[in-house]
């Protein structure tokens, strides 16, 4: 995608210049058993008219009921990719994807986190090479990874209990792409085709008024209690 934004866009990006070249991948996947997770991975590249570049995306896991051990997992992975480029990325993209991937007015976190990061400066942050072979290694972290939890996990059990469990967690899902996502807000003020922009929507969810929590114990309230900022899922002791 190339053209000139809007002035409203270039404000909101701090760009002295509305021309812009973008590009970029991004993956939703919402599967139809509620045991196998919902999960996002997104890679970008923009370079705006005053001759600035930068690199951005991550990949998060939103487990309609957590697996403490397939969280851990992921995040090991992560970090174990992040480590090949900088130690520091992983702290600190973990830490920035529990503050994005957060509904303020749940108090909850969206999923189980994983990394998010946005205008790693080409220059600034590192040359175009680098910073480009560490979004490469993000990418191709995804297929492999997701094709593991869904051989663990797309032959358990579910029933009506499970399904009515995961139509209300896709409503958690639905919010934070409309309320709070940067990208859809930007496809939208850029004039982008708005299905696609939407395309990462779940495709049933719904809502009802003033649910009773989970009863204590269950699976359902073991899984609340996961979606919080702060759990250090890389070591053995993170509750």
């Amino acid at each position: 995608m190339e053209g000139e934004l809007s002035a409203a866009a270039a404000r909101q990006l701090h760009l002295p210049d509305p021309n812009f070249f973008a590009t970029g991948v991004s993956v939703v996947l919402h599967p139809r058993s509620p045991r196998v997770p919902i999960i996002h991975m997104n890679v970008r590249y923009f370079e705006a008219g005053n001759g600035e570049a930068w690199f951005g995306g991550g990949i998060d896991l939103t487990p309609i009921y957590v697996d403490e051990a397939q969280a851990r997992r992921f995040h090991l992975r992560l970090k174990a990719a992040c480590a090949k480029h900088d130690p520091a990325y992983y702290p600190r993209f973990h830490q920035w994807a529990d503050d994005y991937f957060y509904l303020p007015h749940r108090q909850e976190t969206r999923g189980v986190g994983g990394i998010f990061f946005d205008r790693l400066t080409v220059g600034a942050d590192g040359s175009v090479e680098e910073l480009f072979a560490f979004v490469q290694e993000v990418a191709e972290l995804f297929g492999p990874f997701y094709v593991e939890l869904m051989r663990e996990n797309h032959a358990l059990p579910f029933g009506e209990r499970e399904e009515a469990w995961q139509t209300l967690r896709r409503n958690r899902y639905a919010e934070f792409n409309l309320a709070f996502d940067r990208g859809t807000r930007f496809g939208l003020e850029t004039g982008g085709r708005t299905e696609s922009i939407l395309m990462s929507l779940p495709p049933r969810c719904g809502w009802s008024y003033n649910p009773a929590p989970p009863a204590a114990g269950s699976p359902e309230a073991d899984t609340l209690a996961w979606l919080r900022k702060g759990i250090d899922w890389t070591t053995a002791d993170h509750a």
